[in-house]
């Protein structure tokens, strides 16, 4: 039997999984850490808590499986994307905690980047919006506002990395300052036509190169994991952010697929082969995570808050004491009522591009209960990914392609039934969840393998994936649309002046 390795880093949680050769999960180990929030806007992650839960994960999960490590033919690291770190090269320090995705405190530098006419540029090279949601101005705040930081980089004397870039420094000992083509995409700093950190990007942010990591293909020697940290040597072979491994993990490998993450945010995406194309609906452009070749792309619609609204009433309003309760009392009631929540905590992304949005709940009444207002947090999820469906299809049919005739979803949220119907219902199309959920660490198991021959090309991959259930809508596409545009009222009531 051969197995494989994924780690699996995320915003909330450090998860480690091994899967057999047909993509099976064989154990999942999980931990989760501490969220940071020094002031609103704001989120940290303590980087050596991401690294010490995700190697307890991996150490936990081979324990179970009853593997050891010389038994594992590669390694796969997905990561939470975007989230900036900066470390001492010679100690390995971190010189603060990590800056968190959903951090806003670089909208500042962004709204001043966009006023001096820097937009396209950025666009045309990297196919992102300027906006505080990516690592690159992350990234200046941090060489700005930490003490001696800038000096100490400009003697060259720190790395700066995406999480994937931490932990690979990590687990081989600092031997390897390394990213993925897919995570390097994510900073406003990587031309993704030439696969280079870009001169001009890092001047206009004023970030020296020397912090910069080696880009490769996502399928790839990333390094080996040193003996000591699971007991043998293990080679690397598979990096790639986690929305576009999830992307690799659901087989979407040619254009018009597409696939919906419902984690701590939710993340579309729609392949698009080739073809680089500049969204005219909101949506940005992304490098695909794929072994080595032409450049690949997709379009990418990110929702902020996705089931991290769950998270808020079971930790916020305390209206649930688990997150899995929260199917059962939306189910207590027909309907939200009329309320209508917008979960705009830290800003609303795609495609409405407004950061200094906060959240909203529309359509109290005497008669809501806690019940009305659960269903409502369930529809927000649906309401926000439908909206990035309704773009990216408009994008696909202007390219001269078809609308997306069906999505595969996956992450955690996904096994909520409910949540999955109201999708299909508002969609108008089939939302298919695929046997293994676990499509984002999968994604980099099949990279990993890939790398180390375990598979040989992406039709034996494709044959693998499986359909668990398919959820066909059952709404009229009129009362869909009236839905939707209860949704779109609510959404202009909260960001108006």
């Amino acid at each position: 039997m051969t197995y494989l390795l994924a780690l699996d880093q995320g915003t909330s949680s450090s998860r480690s999984i091994v899967f057999d050769r047909a993509g099976r999960v064989v154990t999942l180990a999980q931990r989760e850490f501490r969220q940071i929030y020094p002031q609103p806007g704001w989120v940290e992650h303590d980087p050596v808590d991401l690294w010490q839960t995700q190697l307890a994960t991996a150490r936990d999960a081979l324990k179970q499986a009853h593997l050891r490590a010389d038994q594992i033919a590669a390694v796969g690291i997905t990561n939470q994307r975007e989230t900036t770190l900066l470390w001492n090269r010679k100690t390995g320090e971190p010189i603060c905690n990590a800056i968190v995705w959903q951090d806003r405190r670089a909208e500042s530098t962004c709204a001043a980047l966009r006023e001096a006419g820097h937009a396209d540029t950025v666009l045309q090279k990297t196919g992102l919006r300027i906006d505080a949601y990516f690592s690159g101005t992350k990234l200046k705040w941090m060489l700005d506002h930490v003490s001696g930081a800038r000096a100490a980089a400009e003697r060259g004397e720190l790395a700066f990395g995406t999480v994937d870039s931490w932990l690979i420094w990590q687990l081989t000992g600092g031997a390897r300052h390394v990213t993925d083509v897919s995570n390097a995409s994510r900073t406003m700093l990587f031309n993704v036509h030439t696969r280079q950190w870009d001169d001009e990007l890092l001047a206009l942010l004023d970030i020296p190169k020397s912090l910069m990591p080696e880009a490769l293909p996502s399928s790839a020697h990333f390094g080996e994991i040193q003996a000591e940290w699971l007991g043998a040597p293990l080679e690397i072979g598979g990096v790639a952010g986690d929305q576009q491994s999830a992307l690799f993990g659901q087989a979407c490998f040619t254009a018009g697929m597409a696939k919906n993450t419902y984690g701590t945010g939710c993340f579309m995406l729609m392949h698009t082969g080739e073809r680089f194309q500049v969204s005219q609906n909101g949506l940005i452009t992304t490098a695909t995570a794929q072994p080595s070749g032409p450049s690949q792309y997709a379009l990418e619609g990110s929702v902020f808050i996705g089931g991290a609204v769950v998270q808020w009433l079971r930790d916020g309003l305390r209206a649930i004491e688990s997150s899995s309760e929260v199917q059962s009392l939306a189910e207590s009631v027909p309907d939200a009522g009329g309320v209508v929540l917008v979960p705009a905590f830290t800003g609303l992304g795609a495609p409405y591009w407004q950061p200094d949005a906060r959240g909203s709940i529309t359509g109290l009444t005497r008669g809501t209960t806690i019940a009305h207002i659960a269903r409502a947090a369930l529809e927000s999820i649906a309401f926000q990914s439908a909206a990035l469906l309704d773009a990216m299809s408009r994008d696909a049919v202007a390219a001269g392609g078809v609308p997306v005739s069906e999505l595969r979803v996956d992450g955690g949220a996904c096994v909520n039934n409910l949540l999955m119907q109201i999708q299909a219902d508002l969609l108008g199309i089939p939302v298919v969840r695929p046997a293994v959920i676990e499509t984002t660490a999968l994604g980099a198991a099949y990279l990993a393998g890939l790398h180390s021959g375990v598979y040989g090309g992406l039709d034996e991959l494709s044959k693998q994936w499986r359909a668990e259930r398919t959820f066909h809508p059952t709404l009229s596409r009129e009362r869909a649309a009236e839905k939707m545009a209860q949704w779109e009222h609510a959404v202009r009531q909260t960001i108006a002046p």
